[in-house]
């Protein structure tokens, strides 16, 4: 990968959307230079995908928490249980394997309290998975990047 693949990135990662002449505008190459490096970055699945950001409280998700769980064993088979657990639910943003007390910090974006309370009561407590659940809810967002930290000179702002 070098300083052009680099621009692309930093550029798509930005707006999705850019034209491949939009783009080659911003990184210094020609239109079909950029459609075949992105072309390249696709197939290589360094660009995994293309999608719209949407604001959450537009479409009624008031409340977003983060969730401590604990498994109830440590085994391959209790892992794959939870992980087919978190991938069937939908108000499930991301998951993460941490060190520390818990096994797993879930992050949740759910329409209000009730819908956090069902969430952990109904569908995280009673899974033969897990052990404990902790949450903590989000009362405001500080930041909320979407960009990963590519070379700062290649900063296209």
């Amino acid at each position: 990968m070098d300083t052009f693949d680099l621009k692309i990135l930093d550029a798509l990662q930005r707006d999705g959307r850019l034209t491949n002449n939009e783009l080659a505008e911003k990184v210094g190459l020609s239109a079909s230079q950029c459609s075949r490096r992105r072309a390249q970055l696709e197939a290589d699945g360094i660009i995994r995908a293309y999608h719209a950001a949407l604001e959450p409280e537009a479409v009624g998700l008031k409340v977003q928490a983060f969730v401590q769980i604990t498994l109830a064993a440590h085994s391959p088979d209790n892992s794959r249980r939870f992980q087919a657990l978190i991938d069937d639910v939908e108000a499930v943003q991301e998951a993460f394997a941490v060190t520390g007390e818990a096994d797993y910090l879930v992050k949740v974006i759910v329409e209000d309290l009730p819908a956090l309370a069902r969430l952990l009561n109904d569908v995280f407590l009673p899974n033969e998975s897990v052990a404990h659940v902790r949450s903590m809810v989000a009362l405001t967002c500080l930041k909320d990047a979407r960009t990963l930290p590519l070379d700062p000179k290649l900063k296209t702002r």
